[in-house]
């Protein structure tokens, strides 16, 4: 029977009104959402705040890498970069709050990697700090016992380290006097689904580096983030694999530089194809021609990486990224102080190949 009269006004009326606070409710939601600086629990996101290469003109081009990651409610700043008002720059330029970090990663101690510290330390001087243990006389401190070192009862008071009388422990000074860091010694899950993996450099002009790399083991898949990759991608993916053998993405530096075609080729084949990576999104000390073979075996996931980019993974397995061009490849001779002279696309050129996502 159809309502009429003041009882149906009045349903009416509160229909309306229901609906209004229903709209009023999910748009205040929406913005929320929007203008909040963290992803949603499901999603990651990469902003990559300091390299060489890149199509943002709002941010500076310098040789080094730095990444803000935001994963599972956690915000990583993953290395500083190498100079400091570069690296201040290029945060700000972004709209990243340093200040709202949960730690930071220093993946190795070359400058290109640590110069922005300072800058850090200028506006969040606790924040708390994973690097590697680069052991006695490390640019992020050390503590060594006073047993490593061979003592000699006979010399007289003044010739012996502290009188002849050491410490039980020597806490070693730190290029950052007051820095909240922490040393890491071994691969080590430092929170639920996010580990340090610790590795050793045997590369000649590099051997015995140390250096991290932050996996981070989401329902998309692993997350790998690699400052240059001394140690070599390879081992690193392999211990990765270790903690989840489904791969969703690498970035960072692969440290191929300087390699020949023949390394290249056998690198891209193991990323691609043994180890069945995802999605790449390569940069920093990646080199040129390791740009293009990957962009080539890995096609649609291959993800362009230049500095201000921001990759939004997770459900959408999207990035706000576009191609590696010509002119990124000028911008990035150019920074080598090379030749900006490029060769002709070659249009016969085979197809790029297609990855699948892995099961």
């Amino acid at each position: 029977m159809r309502q009429t009269g003041v009882g149906f006004f009045m349903g009416r009326v509160l229909s309306l009104a229901a609906m209004l606070v229903l709209f009023i409710s999910g748009y205040a939601s929406a913005a929320a959402g929007k203008d909040s600086a963290a992803p949603a629990p499901s999603t990651a996101r990469i902003t990559i705040l300091y390299d060489a290469f890149g199509k943002d003109a709002s941010m500076q081009k310098d040789w080094g890498y730095a990444a803000l990651v935001e994963v599972a409610g956690k915000r990583i700043l993953f290395d500083t970069g190498g100079d400091p008002d570069i690296f201040a720059h290029n945060v700000k330029a972004a709209g990243v709050d340093l200040t709202k970090l949960d730690f930071v990663v220093m993946s190795h101690r070359h400058g290109d990697h640590v110069g922005g510290l300072s800058y850090l330390l200028s506006v969040n001087p606790k924040v708390k700090i994973y690097a590697p243990n680069d052991g006695l006389g490390g640019v992020f401190g050390s503590d060594k016992p006073s047993s490593f070192y061979r003592k000699d009862e006979k010399l007289p008071a003044e010739m012996r380290y502290y009188d002849g009388n050491p410490p039980p422990v020597l806490r070693l000074g730190k290029a950052w006097p007051g820095a909240n860091i922490e040393l890491v010694d071994k691969s080590t899950e430092i929170s639920p689904g996010i580990t340090l993996i610790a590795q050793v450099s045997e590369t000649p002009g590099t051997r015995e580096l140390k250096e991290l790399s932050l996996a981070l083991d989401t329902p998309e898949g692993l997350i790998l983030i690699v400052g240059c990759a001394h140690p070599g991608i390879e081992g690193i993916v392999a211990e990765a694999a270790r903690i989840n053998p489904h791969i969703h993405l690498v970035a960072g530096g692969f440290h191929l530089v300087t390699a020949d075609d023949t390394t290249i080729a056998h690198v891209v084949t193991a990323l691609h194809e043994t180890y069945h990576i995802e999605w790449i999104a390569p940069g920093h000390c990646t080199g040129e021609p390791t740009f293009e073979a990957l962009k080539r075996a890995f096609g649609e996931r291959y993800l362009f990486a230049g500095v201000g980019t921001v990759l939004d993974l997770g459900v959408t397995r999207q990035a706000r990224s576009v191609a590696w061009d010509f002119e990124d490849h000028a911008n990035y001779r150019r920074l080598l102080g090379g030749s900006d002279d490029l060769p002709t696309p070659d249009t016969h050129a085979p197809p790029l190949a297609r990855s699948t996502p892995s099961d």
